[in-house]
């Protein structure tokens, strides 16, 4: 099990590579269906991946999960899938620096999800600075 103390620079990596994801990803769309743009990312990722968990002896029947575990992970790429198949169609016909944003409130959803099904407790300050984010994103979106 990794340190506590090293999500937040694997965090700071994902906020990274993310924005990275949004400009590759309206760079890319240029002249071609969201959807399919969405399907080649998909197919470079699970490639990445599959590579990196066998070359690094992590595979495993994902079959042999427990059922709970293996239902939770497949909402969780169904999701996934959603979420991807959305934004594409965002960034084609919307800003990067726009939507992007935007897509961030589910910062605002984590949080209120978090506390009605993980009971989760976030303190004021932490409340304060999700109010900030979802803020920050109807500034952006009732911005004309």
């Amino acid at each position: 099990m990794e340190a506590k103390g090293t999500w937040f620079f694997w965090a700071l990596l994902s906020a990274g590579f993310a924005a990275l994801t949004a400009v590759f990803a309206k760079i890319g769309l240029t002249g071609i269906d969201s959807d399919l743009a969405t399907l080649v990312r998909t197919g470079v990722i699970a490639v990445v991946l599959a590579s990196f968990v066998v070359a690094t002896g992590k595979w495993t029947n994902p079959l042999t999960l427990p059922g709970k575990t293996l239902l939770f992970l497949v909402l969780s790429g169904l999701a996934t899938g959603a979420s991807w198949v959305c934004y594409f169609r965002a960034l084609k016909v919307g800003d990067a620096s726009k939507v992007a944003p935007v897509d961030k409130l589910s910062v605002v959803l984590v949080a209120v999800f978090a506390v009605l099904f993980l009971h989760e407790r976030p303190s004021v300050r932490e409340w304060l600075g999700i109010l900030m984010i979802g803020g920050g994103v109807l500034m952006l979106a009732l911005k004309r």
